[in-house]
């Protein structure tokens, strides 16, 4: 009977330690900092970065994540999206390309941004369908020298319409826009000649 006893007190024993270490009764460490935050993803430094922003009397045009004016050209079309600016013409037009699978946008519906697939194999950024392109000429941010230019090249508003004013000279007459930004998303597969971020 004494053995009996023995046994039942011994496990009554192990049973309420292994309760009092499962209830929190045994101290424990929290990770350090450092530990807790590796599992946060770098942000991408390639990734694109379009910005509704007011440039001298345009009112408000997309710029990219370094301030340069964004344009489009009247002889691209949005429906389908296609791009007709190649050799000379992208030299002096650098095609605004989708560097990345993310893009930021501040005050740019998330539903107007796309990609197309360029004859060159390079993925382009489009707003509405417009293909989206730099202009070499333009130096600073805020700069606009390419509005008008030919009466085919104007830069483009955060919904894809022409902008319309007078070129710009200089960043003295930027501001950048209070709109909130849009969480970054991945593309999606090219289906019919474009394909949104």
């Amino acid at each position: 009977m004494n053995r009996t006893r023995i046994l039942v007190l011994a496990t009554s024993a192990a049973l309420g330690l292994t309760t009092v270490a499962a209830c929190g009764g045994g101290q424990q460490t929290a990770a350090p900092p450092a530990q807790q935050q590796t599992n946060q993803q770098p942000p991408d430094p390639n990734q694109v970065k379009l910005i509704a922003t007011t440039v001298g009397q345009l009112g408000q045009v997309v710029t990219d994540a370094a301030g340069m004016t964004l344009y489009r050209f009247d002889s691209d079309s949005a429906n389908p999206p296609v791009s007709n600016c190649y050799d000379k013409c992208a030299d002096t037009w650098p095609p605004e390309l989708a560097t990345s699978s993310t893009a930021t946008l501040d005050g740019i519906d998330q539903s107007a941004v796309g990609v197309i697939l360029r004859k060159d194999g390079q993925k382009q950024i489009t707003i509405n369908g417009w293909a989206v392109y730099r202009y070499k000429q333009d130096k600073a941010p805020g700069d606009a020298k390419g509005q008008g230019l030919m009466q085919k090249w104007y830069a483009i508003t955060p919904q894809g319409k022409k902008a319309a004013g007078a070129p710009a000279t200089g960043g003295a007459n930027t501001q950048g826009s209070s709109a909130t930004k849009v969480a970054p998303t991945t593309s999606i597969d090219p289906g019919a000649g474009g394909y949104g971020y």
